[in-house]
């Protein structure tokens, strides 16, 4: 008989900085407050034992149709030929289970909020509620993490035990992060997609959650190749300071930096000549992803700092 599995203490650290294992575990139950099929095709994100395109002898009954040339002969439906007159095929679909790759950010630009809570705690908080998903859907769940220092892959695997080691993984990742953090130089988005590459994923699941910051438009042509042959699912993270600045900046006399370079905005025009340049990257970066997404029909999922992303991913992935 199974171990019953002890509930992790929480951590002493502000869950609005970091994320908390004992937390990330408690999301298991709020997997079960919504639905990644409806809004969805079928036989795409994280849909389980999703109906595939392979037709054979397989384990579901779909439809009675007319023979048609080159059908096999095997699954001709004898009865219905004969009263008929006409040859008749039972057509199946077959039930395939797929392997989900949670791709989350977990790298120095996303230790940022200016509202409630960190873009790290967002990604990390919804990598753990999708990967409580998949592994209820009973389909196999894998991580490629990206931290600041290195990124971390593992093979999709149907396992609860392998599911919390990926959770200590991600939270150690998360913890690792303060704004004194710079990202090293094999971290890129030109790296994790090397590393899926490497993997040879196929007929899989991928599902980056990231501010999608560093992610350049020869990135996004070899998303679209992943696209072939796999679903993927997009989750931007964004905090309303990336998008904008308010004009009392001005006054305020901010000085802005990324660890390298510094901005002094000291002046209405120096606010309003930077607030349009993030204006302008972020409407290209979303218009990008929406296009991304498109191309299955699948939707493309912006979430806030504000502390309500759990409920606006259920929302936006159909929740009940």
């Amino acid at each position: 008989m199974a171990k019953p599995q002890i509930a992790p203490k929480p951590s002493e650290h502000d869950d609005r900085l970091y994320c908390d294992y004992a937390r990330l575990v408690r999301l298991q139950a709020q997997s079960e407050c919504f639905s990644l099929l409806p809004h969805l095709k079928a036989g795409s994100v994280l849909s389980g034992r999703h109906h595939s395109l392979f037709r054979g002898r397989g384990l579901n009954f779909e439809e009675l149709r007319h023979y048609q040339l080159g059908d096999d002969i095997r699954n001709l439906d004898w009865k219905v030929t004969m009263r008929t007159g006409k040859p008749h095929v039972r057509s199946y679909t077959e039930e395939k289970d797929r392997n989900v790759l949670i791709c989350v950010d977990q790298r120095s630009s996303m230790f940022f909020a200016s509202d409630h809570v960190m873009k790290s705690v967002v990604a990390a908080e919804i990598a753990a509620l999708c990967g409580w998903r998949v592994l209820k859907d009973g389909d196999r769940v894998g991580f490629i993490i990206a931290s600041s220092s290195a990124i971390s892959h593992t093979k999709p695997q149907r396992s609860q035990n392998d599911l919390l080691a990926q959770l200590k993984r991600l939270v150690h990742a998360n913890q690792s992060l303060n704004v004194n953090v710079m990202n090293n130089q094999n971290v890129s988005f030109d790296h994790w997609l090397e590393v899926i590459k490497r993997a040879r994923v196929k007929q899989s699941t991928l599902v980056f959650i990231s501010d999608w910051r560093d992610c350049t438009e020869q990135n996004l042509d070899h998303l679209k190749q992943l696209q072939r042959h796999n679903d993927i699912l997009s989750v931007m993270v964004s905090d309303p300071l990336e998008q904008s600045l308010p004009n009392e900046i001005a006054t305020a006399n901010w000085v802005v930096g990324d660890g390298r370079f510094q901005l002094n905005l000291d002046s209405k025009s120096k606010v309003t000549s930077a607030s349009e340049q993030l204006t302008k990257k972020a409407h290209l970066q979303r218009s990008s992803l929406e296009k991304l997404m498109a191309i299955k029909q699948l939707p493309f999922i912006e979430l806030d700092t504000s502390g309500s992303h759990i409920a606006q991913f259920q929302k936006l992935v159909g929740g009940r």
